[in-house]
């Protein structure tokens, strides 16, 4: 395979007669990223009938592993078994290296175990492999591992443990890495420091990772430094902390790169965010980071998230080279903006100028259908993801069923979960979170307690669509029991949309005082979904005092936001409270609060259409209203001639 295209090597190396000279030429070409020439010069150089050494071949492992190609890291391992040097430990890391690049990481542990002798420096490339595959528990059997054997551990190895620990219960396994590291005088290596800013955010501790950069030497602080705790921010859409640290790391005179600007956009997810995205932009332009084609993929996601989809669009339109990612983004941003019939006409436009959606794309399209409950729409993507060969994709059945339970088609839904081969945790959520939306509350009980039986752990997500079972189903003991089985025995920290679960039950079903008590109880601030579910509770349960302290706190955390105002209103209206009624009013003249009437879609032949109440912009809008006012007439005659037949019954 390789050896096919020698010839076109140009002769100028004929004249190479030593293997040290060979090895010269060959790591000149690795280190010029002329991969595929180095190992089409390692065949010439067989040729000749010039044995490689010990050092020819962690070369040319080096060019198998930037390509990544398994079929030539196979090529070159027969060579190496062919050699005197199948045994030399360096030859062998080289060879497991190639092997982990090639995402080979099973082949490349046997490699391991056959070694007759291993270093720290075989130790840590497998160590690492499983740490770039997020398998902290294999990373951690091979630390153990290496301490039995009396190996001594370096700043790779601790880098590489940090790095594979993620999620919010690996907290205390960091903590004690982090003591370890300091224990064995790597703490104040500053590649291990940026290593701990980074993997404390992804635990969601940010005050660590605070710390660990405020305590790096101001002498050894790097850009990477800086950018670690920006990403961190960013993980967190923490935009103001970020751009201020911004600010701080360019007064201090450092440059930005493009991990700087990637970050930063990174952090800017909200709309109110969308002034400081506009800086970031313009700053990007200024160094020079616009060029990128992943800072202007970044930006299309930036901008769609800010709900400013046009500025999106122009970003789109000025790239010169498209990728898959590109419109991918753009796809994406018009799907969950719920513009349906764009997000398809640029789908078409990717096929039309040759690039291949990949199953990223064709997720966002059957999000953007179950957002926008376009069933027809979603069997059509499904029947073109089948045709391209993602029929047995696990994330692509999952979305299926996800779509399909959003679209109130809970039997497809079904049928689909049924059907499956291997059912993972997101797809039983994903049933449960279904049954639940479709008010099939006992059935989405009844999959999580066999999901329970299975052996399968429920994430935060899990609990959450069970808590919102029970909270639609009215099941406030049963709500309890759930909240308890996710805290006391799966030792998992409720989030926000938990807690205002959680408030939601207790106070649909009446138990006000409760869910007040509750929300007061919570370790963190509660935000404008569970006062806004309290207050909609005093409506219906006639609580103007709890009502009130509700509506007071929406008042502050957003003064135009027309609901809390109108419901207000209605809890005192309905006690015959019409001073409260008048004051709710005034309040809302002083505030300028805009109430804005809320939108229907309907899906015609593919084509999304929007009314509002008395919206008569459609261009065939007397026709629409003629036909509204003719089902209104016969479903009145209905339920006439029902109120009859109960009458004279």
């Amino acid at each position: 395979m390789i050896k096919a295209t020698v010839s076109s090597i140009s002769p100028q190396f004929s004249n190479l007669s030593t293997v040290s000279q060979w090895n010269y030429t060959l790591r000149e070409a690795v280190n010029q990223a002329q991969f595929q020439n180095s190992l089409l010069l390692f065949c010439q150089m067989m040729q000749k009938s010039l044995q490689p050494n010990h050092l020819t071949f962690p070369i040319i492992a080096k060019a198998c592993a930037k390509l990544k190609n398994i079929r030539y890291s196979e090529i070159v391992h027969a060579q190496i078994l062919k050699s005197q040097f199948a045994t030399d430990r360096y030859v062998q890391t080289a060879l497991m290296d190639a092997y982990i690049k090639c995402d080979r990481i099973n082949i490349a542990h046997k490699v391991f175990d056959r070694m007759s002798q291993r270093d720290i420096a075989s130790w840590n490339a497998l160590l690492l492999g499983f740490a770039q595959l997020g398998v902290a528990d294999e990373v951690l059997s091979l630390f153990k591992q290496m301490r039995v054997e009396r190996i001594q551990p370096d700043s790779v190895t601790v880098i590489g443990i940090s790095q594979s620990i993620k999620g919010r219960g690996g907290v205390w396994v960091l903590k004690a890495i982090h003591s370890f590291g300091i224990k064995i005088g790597v703490g104040l290596d500053v590649s291990v420091s940026n290593t701990w800013v980074s993997s404390y955010s992804k635990v969601r501790d940010l005050d660590s990772a605070e710390k660990v950069f405020h305590g790096i030497n101001p002498v050894f602080i790097t850009v990477v430094s800086w950018n670690s705790m920006i990403a961190g921010y960013a993980y967190f859409n923490k935009y103001l902390k970020a751009i201020s640290f911004y600010k701080n790391m360019l007064y201090e005179g450092f440059k930005p790169d493009l991990s700087t600007n990637l970050n930063l956009l990174s952090s800017i997810s909200q709309h109110e965010a969308l002034f400081h995205g506009n800086l970031i932009h313009c700053h990007g332009i200024k160094t020079g980071c616009d060029l990128d084609i992943t800072v202007s993929n970044t930006l299309i996601s930036m901008y769609s998230k800010c709900n400013n989809i046009d500025a999106a669009r122009q970003v789109f339109d000025s790239m010169m080279n498209k990728t898959c990612v590109s419109w991918t983004a753009m796809i994406g941003g018009y799907a969950e903006k719920g513009d349906l019939d764009e997000a398809l006409t640029l789908f078409d436009s990717m096929e039309a100028t040759g690039v291949k959606p990949d199953l990223v794309t064709i997720l966002n399209l059957i999000s953007g259908c179950g957002e926008t409950g376009a069933l027809e729409i979603g069997k059509w993507v499904e029947n073109y993801a089948v045709l391209n060969g993602f029929s047995n994709n696990l994330m692509l059945l999952n979305a299926l069923i996800d779509m399909y339970a959003k679209c109130g088609s809970l039997k497809e839904a079904r049928e689909i979960f049924y059907n499956m081969r291997e059912r993972t945790v997101v797809s039983w959520t994903s049933m449960i979170s279904g049954c639940a939306l479709n008010g099939e509350f006992e059935e989405s009980l009844t999959h999580f307690l066999c999901m329970l039986e299975l052996g399968i752990k429920p994430n935060h997500i899990t609990f959450l669509s069970v808590l919102q079972a029970c909270n639609h189903g009215g099941f406030i003991e049963k709500g309890w029991e759930i909240y308890d089985l996710m805290t006391k025995v799966f030792k998992l920290d409720p989030g926000i949309d938990h807690y205002s679960s959680m408030a939601d039950l207790l106070a649909r079903g009446g138990k006000i005082k409760e869910a007040l008590d509750f929300i007061k109880s919570m370790p963190v601030e509660p935000d404008v979904g569970i006062w806004s579910s309290l207050l909609s509770a005093c409506k219906v349960y006639h609580n103007v005092e709890i009502g009130e302290l509700a509506a007071n706190y929406l008042f502050e955390m957003d003064p135009q936001a027309a609901v809390p105002y109108v419901e207000m209103a209605n809890i005192y209206a309905s006690a015959g409270c019409w001073d409260g009624v008048m004051d709710v009013r005034r309040l809302m003249k002083k505030n300028q609060v805009k109430k804005l009437p809320g939108e229907s879609i309907v899906q015609v032949s593919g084509k999304s259409f929007k009314f509002t109440v008395e919206d008569r912009c459609h261009p065939k809008g007397a026709v629409i209203y003629e036909v509204l006012d003719g089902l209104a007439l016969q479903l009145k005659d209905e339920v006439d001639l029902s109120n009859l037949e109960d009458g004279l019954s």
